[in-house]
């Protein structure tokens, strides 16, 4: 069995204004909102099972037919706390694949993360490089490190890199969790130093990555799951001008097939 949580509680400050009047996932590439988009991704993989995670105008959310939980504090606080505000999803009974609101992917993608069954699996577009420079002009100052080592094992992501070669593919923003270790991945969050800071980041507006650093420095087999492609990340109006450009001549499918 496999259920999903999908991250959707930001208010996506670097796309207004079209995120003025609606939540980050709900802005339309090419015609049909993001987290539309994922969900019927999900669905034609067959994981029916999926649970959204909202903050920023959160009651737009529930037009989706999917459960919605609310994070209260999504203002003061990032996308691992509002994971784990839905740690009612994580009871271990069923895979859990974790999606950021702000993504789409091919059903592909969703396969490679099926058919790992490690403890905890992250998908790595390896086609990275290529990508990065199709969406910015200055495609090194936005990336982080990413190293593999010896038989796949992710050893390191999200710090500043300081050359190509620590980057070795690129953290999507999703992942899966193996049924069996999702009790596990609450009781290491709950026992985090809430003083701390990970990445210069308190304890409540921690990264994604710093936490997945920090299950791999406890000794997690964290697997990464190399795809060619396949997605695509929305973070400002300047991404979704440069699809749509693509898309019209031609040349979107190199990255993402709709």
């Amino acid at each position: 069995m496999i259920r999903s949580i999908i991250l959707a509680a930001g208010k996506g400050e670097r796309l207004m204004p079209l995120t003025a009047d609606k939540p980050k996932c709900l802005v339309p590439l090419l015609g049909r909102s993001l987290i539309e988009r994922q969900i019927a991704t999900f669905r034609s993989a067959g994981v029916n099972d999926i649970t959204i995670v909202g903050g920023y105008q959160a009651d737009q959310l529930g037009t989706l037919g999917q459960p919605v939980i609310v994070n209260p504090d999504f203002e003061v606080t990032n996308m691992v706390a509002s994971l784990f505000c839905a740690r009612d999803r994580l009871d271990g009974k069923a895979d859990v694949i974790i999606s950021y609101g702000d993504i789409v992917y091919e059903t592909r993608v969703l396969d490679a993360l099926f058919n790992c069954r490690e403890e905890l699996c992250l998908t790595s577009d390896t086609q990275w490089c290529a990508y990065w420079r199709a969406r910015m002009e200055r495609p090194l100052a936005d990336v982080q490190t990413f190293k593999i080592g010896d038989g796949g094992w992710v050893t390191e992501l999200g710090k500043k890199p300081e050359s190509l070669e620590s980057i070795q593919g690129q953290y999507m923003g999703l992942f899966k969790v193996r049924a069996d270790q999702v009790p596990k991945l609450v009781d290491a969050y709950d026992a985090m130093d809430r003083s701390a800071h990970y990445d210069g980041k308190n304890f409540d507006n921690m990264f994604m990555t710093s936490f997945l650093q920090h299950l791999i420095d406890m000794g997690w087999s964290v697997r990464a799951v190399p795809v060619d492609g396949g997605w695509l990340e929305v973070d400002t109006a300047d991404d979704l001008a440069r699809y749509e450009r693509l898309h019209w001549q031609g040349k979107l499918d190199r990255f993402f097939r709709l």
